[in-house]
Formats: C-alpha cells, structure tokens, sequence
C-alpha cells in the first residue's frame, strides 16, 4: 500500500507540474502578430526556424521589444523595429510586453496621459522599458524604475494588441 500511495503522489505531481510550467510557453502559442520581449541579454536571430541555420543577428538587449509574424514548432519568426526579420528560438523570448523609443530627439514623460501634464523627464531614442498601459493616445513605461506617459505614436511595441496574460 505504501508503494502505491508513493506512486500516486508521484504521478500526480508530474500531472500538476505539466499543468503549471508551460504557461511561458502558452503565452507565446497564439494568435500572430503580438508583441514579445527577449529574455537574455544575449539573443541569436537566424535566417531559418532551427539551430542548422546561421546567425543573422545577435540582439544585446534584454526586454527588447520584437513582433512575433509567424510560428513554427519551437521557433517565431520576429520583426524588430526597423523591419529586419529572422528566427528566435521561443525560448528566447517572454511574453512581457516592453517597448522602444523611436523618432528624433528627446521625449517627454509625464505624469499623465495628456501632453500638458508635469514633465517627469526625458528619454532619446533607443530607451528600452516596460509597457504598463496605454490610453488616450499615451502609453506608461516603466525604464529602470521610473515611470513616466509617452505619446504612443514614439513608441515601438505599444501597438495593436493588449499585453498578453501571465
């Protein structure tokens, strides 16, 4: 009786953990496009969905902000923001919602969502952080702690879809 009762919990712990680990991958295996950040600071892009094809790119930013076009097995076919596209192993990417500074010169964050609320400071082009929210034509972002509503149309990442769940 003590075998069984040890194989049963056994069993059925395996059953939870496949209930409760592939919620990261989960998270990736849905509708296209959506917007993905990368998890490591160091993430190759390829020309094709497998470790045979070469490294076309190698992305040095984690929480980089990349739309997922396209899936295959274990691999997404991502865009970055200036249209470049290859191959990242799923892995490689989380399902956090994080965005990009574009355009020219400095932005202004503020504390609310209208362009005429307190300046909080400015970021140039290139700023990597987490997208909070959007509304009204403004998104909040979050750079190493401090927070600020950034007009959404200088934002890479901040579009189309709502931040995927956790």
């Amino acid at each position: 009786m003590t075998v069984f009762r040890s194989f049963a919990a056994f069993v059925l712990a395996i059953m939870l953990s496949a209930t409760v680990a592939p919620g990261g991958v989960h998270a990736q295996d849905r509708e296209t496009p959506y917007w993905a950040t990368l998890r490591f600071d160091e993430v190759n892009m390829r020309v094709g969905p497998s470790q045979e094809y070469p490294i076309e790119w190698v992305f040095n930013r984690k929480g980089y902000p990349v739309k997922v076009v396209r899936l295959r097995e274990g691999w997404r076919l991502v865009q970055d923001h200036e249209g470049t596209q290859g191959w990242i192993d799923s892995s490689q990417l989380s399902a956090s919602r994080g965005t990009f500074i574009i355009g020219d010169g400095l932005v202004d964050l503020r504390e609310a969502p209208t362009s005429d609320s307190p300046l909080r400071w400015r970021a140039e082009p290139g700023v990597v952080g987490a997208l909070i929210r959007c509304r009204e034509g403004f998104c909040e972002i979050d750079v190493a702690g401090r927070s600020g509503w950034v007009p959404q149309d200088r934002l890479w990442g901040a579009g189309e879809r709502e931040p995927a769940p956790e």
